[in-house]
């Protein structure tokens, strides 16, 4: 596959819930299938509705071939039952998340795969393998990754589209989750709004913000599609574009949980290579000493009470344990730190999801040590100018470094890719 100069964002005929077949829209759609806290998550979201997206995302059965299979079945049946119906025409879809006072615009659609598209985080082939099963089987993409791109002019291109779509009239569909934020999805298929919007495309390039898995699956089923040509609904990827330099995207930190190692041992391994501090006051000081602790720290957890600071790391043991090809940039990051000097060298604790899990919110993380006897390693975000600064220099970082949101709701449009899209 060549690469082109710019993005190009292809309409497409979007799959979408009947609202009357379903007893609400809030009640079939999922947060993104890596974001479900498995199985408990997956057992709420399928007592929501029979219908619950959660269904074809994460489907469960003995085997994986099974589970594929099965998503492929239920997705079939739902369309033949009417509860899933394709859009008449092809368009993009303008969607809009708003809670307070967080505001998300972007672009949805089928993004060509040999754009610009830069990543900034390593994928684990066996979960990239597992998704391609699924949805080669579906013959689908069930739901949008987050991509960022920097436009500079709000006054016309894509992100004018955008805004007249959004002022000009009642959207297709409008929900609140249980989050809180509420969604709104317009279709776009004026021939002047569409080329409007790919000429404006054609000058950019994207970040992916949330999805590295589903991006390296897209370009996985497209290389292993016999016979697929530039013009397949396989050379490209269902997604969501946002225009930061217009809407700012929040930036969180991805917790890690570590079931195997007690903190009074992860603790006395340290053995000088961090200051460790006892922190008092519970979860919330905890998150804010961190965040006003400079250079690199990390907060460890045992439990609801339990908190400890680690920040000054030996220079030493840094320099002998972080690889010296990399940016500084890279080398100073709290993840790169964690995995290199704790973890590798420290702890010793390889990285399986056996040995090691990866939370969105320092709450459940705290929350799944204490039940596993373990430890949790709280984190900071990375700023996003940091992120594309490495992704731009051709370096990716340590794996789930960092979370981007807020991420597109699962359920409210499907792409299909056994019809003329």
């Amino acid at each position: 596959m060549t690469s082109a100069e710019g993005l190009r964002l292809l309409p497409f005929r979007g799959l979408r819930y009947a609202p009357e077949r379903v007893g609400s829209l809030t009640a079939v759609t999922s947060p993104p299938y890596d974001v479900v806290v498995r199985p408990e998550g997956v057992r709420h979201l399928e007592t929501a509705d029979p219908y619950n997206i959660v269904r074809l995302i994460l489907p469960h059965a003995a085997d994986p071939a099974t589970r594929h299979r099965k998503a492929a079945d239920t997705l079939r049946d739902w369309r033949a039952e009417g509860v899933l119906t394709q859009d008449a025409e092809p368009a993009l879809y303008v969607y809009e998340q708003r809670a307070g006072a967080v505001l998300q615009r972007g672009l949805i659609g089928a993004l060509c795969l040999d754009g610009p598209v830069l990543p900034h985080e390593d994928v684990i082939p066996e979960v990239v393998e597992d998704r391609a099963a699924l949805m080669r089987a579906a013959a689908a993409n069930f739901e949008p990754l987050l991509l960022s791109y920097r436009g500079r002019n709000g006054a016309n291109g894509a992100t004018a589209v955008i805004e007249r779509t959004v002022a000009g009239g009642p959207p297709l569909l409008a929900t609140t989750t249980e989050d809180g934020f509420t969604h709104r999805l317009w279709a776009v298929t004026d021939p002047g709004d569409l080329a409007a919007v790919d000429h404006d495309l054609s000058r950019r390039q994207a970040l992916i913000a949330d999805g590295h898995h589903r991006w390296a699956t897209y370009r996985r089923l497209y290389e292993q599609r016999p016979g697929a040509t530039a013009d397949s609904p396989w050379a490209s990827g269902l997604v969501l574009l946002v225009d930061t330099a217009r809407y700012p995207l929040q930036v969180r930190a991805i917790h890690r949980v570590l079931p195997h190692l007690p903190t009074a041992k992860a603790l006395t391994d340290l053995a000088g290579a961090f200051r460790a501090r006892t922190l008092r006051g519970g979860l919330s000081a905890a998150l804010r000493t961190l965040d006003e602790t400079p250079g690199t720290a990390f907060v460890l957890a045992g439990g609801r009470e339990t908190f400890h600071l680690l920040d000054r790391p030996d220079p030493g043991l840094l320099d002998r344990a972080i690889r010296r090809d990399r940016p500084e940039e890279w080398r100073r990051l709290d993840a790169t730190v964690l995995h290199s000097v704790l973890l590798d060298e420290v702890w010793r604790i390889p990285d399986h999801p056996s040995d090691i899990s990866y939370l969105h919110h320092a709450e459940a993380a705290v929350e799944q040590a204490a039940r596993h006897g373990g430890t949790a390693v709280l984190m900071r975000a990375t700023s996003e100018e940091t992120v594309r600064q490495l992704a731009e220099m051709g370096v990716t970082m340590p794996r789930k470094s960092t979370s981007f949101g807020p991420k597109p709701a699962t359920g409210l449009v499907l792409r299909t890719l056994d019809d003329d899209n």
